[in-house]
């Protein structure tokens, strides 16, 4: 069994107890309440908040940073060219010292109430869930859209669970410090659902308590539900289940450059129909297919590192200047092929294929890196 959580006695904390660890991006609205319910809800116990922002442009980190000037308890970790709920709650707790950290969202959609009840579970258990899917809880302030994919992922993530746990998908639960270092090596860090990382990741099932909570409604801001966000979930299953041998980002980096191929070919096809020389054909086929790899594995590979702004119109040159040596090879190879053979879609596809795992190294390296 596990030693109790420490109290402290009426008074503002001198040595905190317990972190709460909450991810943000443009929160602004949401951090003055989120602190003051921490406060109502966590009474006679030394707590501390770290908000981890991943740059927001909302005026959320100068907010977190007002607040701490008059709370010593309100710590801000700010992170610049990083996005990612996952990898900002591991960067949260590996800034804190507490003995035991709760991870919850800034939208107040996670009810602080349950935080005392959560820490007495970790008496005797590693792992304290909120969960709106036990008897009591209840997720439907979701909606229709994100209760769907909630549910849907639950039920994907059986394909990597060792263990029975009706919301892996939670994002508010509370876990010890030892446990959470002896796991923190071997997690992913992709995507947003941290718990299931967590889960997955321990080399034993975890002793896991979940305990029912209502979801509340959002108390301002967005979803942060997109297409990004499924694709990086997929991304974590699939390097779970490849068991860390695959890298997922070269698996999804390979699944893109199969578009591209389609969208060459596609290309190639036209051009040919319309008489163009081959080499020209398969020059505008590659640019077109490079042009269309680089925004989808912008979008979904690494989502995490997305460039934006004025960085796509970088990033893009540099993809293009960096893959150049490959597409000097694949329409030299391909135009060599057609020359022999006069087989348009078998040169086309051997040239393609040439350049493909010097793309992925070189724009790895290049041009997402952090």
């Amino acid at each position: 069994m596990n030693a109790p959580i420490g109290e402290a006695e009426d008074g503002p904390p001198v040595v905190p107890a317990l972190s709460v660890i909450v991810p943000t991006l443009n929160e602004l609205t949401n951090i003055e309440p989120t602190v003051a319910e921490l406060d109502r809800a966590l009474r006679g116990i030394a707590w501390e908040v770290v908000f981890v922002d991943d740059d927001s442009r909302d005026g959320t980190p100068e907010a977190v940073t007002a607040l701490a000037l008059r709370d010593p308890r309100v710590r801000l970790l700010r992170r610049l060219g990083r996005r990612g709920l996952a990898s900002a709650c591991i960067d949260g707790v590996l800034a804190t010292t507490t003995p035991a950290f709760v991870v919850m969202d800034a939208d107040l959609q996670h009810d602080p109430d349950l935080i005392p009840l959560l820490l007495r579970a970790l008496d005797t258990v590693d792992l304290a869930i909120g969960s709106r899917y036990v008897a009591g809880g209840d997720g439907t302030a979701l909606g229709a859209r994100r209760g769907v994919a909630s549910r849907i992922a639950t039920l994907l993530s059986r394909l990597i669970l060792r263990q029975p746990v009706s919301d892996p998908m939670s994002g508010f639960f509370a876990m010890r410090r030892a446990q959470f270092d002896e796991v923190a090596p071997r997690l992913s860090g992709i995507g947003f659902k941290i718990l299931l990382d967590i889960l997955v990741s321990a080399k034993t099932p975890l002793k896991v308590a979940e305990l029912p909570f209502r979801f509340r409604p959002r108390h301002a801001g967005d979803s942060k539900l997109s297409a990004g966000i499924a694709a990086e979930y997929l991304l974590l299953l699939v390097e779970k289940l490849c068991a860390g041998i695959v890298p997922a980002r070269y698996l999804l980096f390979s699944a893109v450059g199969g578009i591209g191929l389609m969208v060459h070919l596609a290309v190639l096809a036209v051009a040919v129909d319309w008489r163009l020389p081959f080499a020209l054909a398969q020059a505008l086929a590659t640019w077109v297919a490079m042009t269309n790899n680089f925004f989808l594995n912008n979008f979904l590979t690494y989502a995490d590192q997305r460039r934006r702004g004025w960085n796509v119109v970088t990033g893009l040159a540099s993809f293009y200047v960096i893959c150049s040596i490959g597409a000097i090879a694949n329409v030299g190879i391909a135009n060599a092929i057609y020359t022999h053979w006069s087989v348009w879609w078998q040169a086309g596809l051997a040239g393609a294929l040439v350049g493909s795992v010097w793309n992925y190294a070189v724009s790895a390296i290049y041009t997402w890196r952090r």
